[in-house]
């Protein structure tokens, strides 16, 4: 691992790049970004023209949707960061980089995904969500195994039935929504909401990203999803029954969470906003990448891996009599392997903020200057796989962070908006659920592994995710 310049020794340099003519530009770029070169080539072409990791160009959507697309990109690990410093960069309004979805998505207010620390709703909500989910730690394991059970045994299912793979990603969301209603509501999602909740939060999630993503249309047909999804906002009134019926369902079942929102001066249905924000946009969305995510680097991994893992977590299960919070620290190989996936492919790959002053920023080997108001954005993947940072960056290493050294380089994992080894607060913005993720990934592979020697998957990259096909499942033979 390269250690980089102290800030004294490097260069001050003019940002390379630029945006083009102010329609043009971000129109070339767009169609360069999804239909031409796609993501990573798009960074990794002008990371090469530029030979610097920072640079000037216009992110999607571009014009129509947002009014300016002009962004400072960051690439590598040492300048990422910035992004995290409040003090600096401003994350109002930001969540989705240069335009916001309608308000009529999440009710007519601004959620706290989309406050800035220096607004006191933040801190207030934020605290909120801080507190709330630390009353429901004991419930979090529990829970999550009785929600991982049966979607283990659909899983058996399926792959009997259709005898040749089984489909995960439904499987996982139908789970990941079960858990989620039941951790954060007072209550249990009847059959109807059970079977159509994943579905109603799927499309509502979509109506408001599908500016960032590309559905894979063949290319005579680019121009028209182009217009379609990247120059004009999708309207709420398609999901807006759907929508109403998960308010409906949290505001009923949420009353402990509503009580302590009152308590501390905040409206219930400003606070039934922002839960159903939290559970569908931060907790549903997150799990819904996070677990295919996971299961795809471990099963392409191969059995080698898979074995020391069994042996880790069978044998660490045994002698603490059970799956508790202190067997689950004690699996070294485990934390690894999940903090790895989240390194190489983090679940939410994109960053932004505005300048709230003239900065400096360094990369590995110069300095640079944002001015005032510029936009800055980071693209996550490139910065968690920086060669300097990471040796063998692109390939699934699941004991890399294994050991002292292998601990020191979580500095480096940035996938909850912080370092891994920072913690969330009211003051930050931090994913107030970075805890429970990482939790949530180890549960899920030592419920595997207790249960399964080794599997085989099939991937396919969708625009926001992996999905992921199991070919054969072998039970454990211990």
């Amino acid at each position: 691992m390269a250690s980089p310049s102290s800030s004294s020794e490097l260069p001050l340099k003019p940002i390379p790049g630029g945006y083009g003519f102010s329609f043009l530009g971000p129109i070339k770029d767009r169609y360069d970004y999804f239909y031409f070169q796609g993501k990573d080539e798009f960074f990794r072409s002008r990371m090469t023209k530029y030979r610097s990791t920072v640079f000037r160009a216009n992110m999607p959507p571009g014009p129509f949707i947002s009014s300016d697309s002009r962004v400072v990109v960051l690439l590598d690990a040492i300048s990422f960061p910035i992004l995290f410093d409040t003090t600096k960069v401003e994350k109002r309004n930001i969540l989705d980089g240069t335009y916001m979805p309608s308000l009529s998505f999440t009710g007519g207010i601004r959620t706290c995904a989309y406050l800035d620390p220096s607004e006191t709703e933040h801190s207030v909500l934020k605290r909120l969500f801080l507190s709330f989910l630390a009353s429901r730690h004991d419930r979090f394991i529990p829970l999550f195994r009785s929600s991982l059970s049966e979607m283990f045994v659909k899983l058996e299912d399926k792959l009997a039935e259709k005898k040749k793979f089984a489909d995960f990603n439904p499987i996982s969301d139908s789970m990941s929504f079960d858990y989620i209603f039941r951790l954060l509501s007072d209550g249990t999602p009847d059959s109807k909401l059970a079977a159509d909740g994943p579905g109603m939060f799927d499309l509502w999630l979509a109506f408001q990203l599908a500016p960032l993503a590309s559905i894979g249309v063949p290319k005579i047909f680019t121009v028209f999803e182009d217009l379609i999804i990247h120059t004009i906002p999708l309207p709420f009134f398609p999901v807006k029954s759907g929508y109403r019926k998960l308010y409906n369902a949290f505001f009923s079942s949420s009353g402990t969470f509503l009580d302590e929102a009152e308590k501390q001066g905040i409206d219930r249905e400003k606070a039934c906003h922002n839960l159903v924000f939290l559970a569908g946009f931060n907790a549903y969305g997150g799990m819904k990448v996070l677990f295919p995510t996971l299961l795809k680097w471990v099963g392409t991994a191969g059995e080698d891996l898979h074995r020391k893992i069994a042996d880790e977590v069978r044998a660490t299960v045994k002698e603490e009599g059970g799956l508790t919070f202190a067997a689950l620290e004690k699996m070294s190989l485990l934390k690894s392997v999940v903090y790895e996936a989240l390194r190489i492919e983090p679940p939410v790959p994109f960053q932004y903020g505005k300048a709230k002053e003239d900065i400096v920023i360094q990369s590995h080997d110069s300095s640079f200057k944002i001015k005032k108001g510029e936009t800055i954005f980071g693209y996550q993947p490139f910065a968690t796989k920086d060669p300097k940072i990471f040796e063998n960056s692109e390939k699934f290493v699941g004991d890399r962070f294994v050991g002292e050294e292998g601990e020191k380089l979580l500095k480096y994992v940035y996938w909850s908006n912080d370092r891994e080894t920072v913690e969330p607060t009211a003051e930050n913005k931090q994913c107030p659920g970075k805890n429970l993720v990482v939790l949530m990934g180890r549960i899920i592979l030592v419920e595997f592994f207790l249960r399964y020697d080794t599997f085989t998957v099939d991937v396919t990259e969708l625009p926001l995710g992996p999905a992921v096909k199991f070919k054969s499942l072998t039970k454990a033979t211990e």
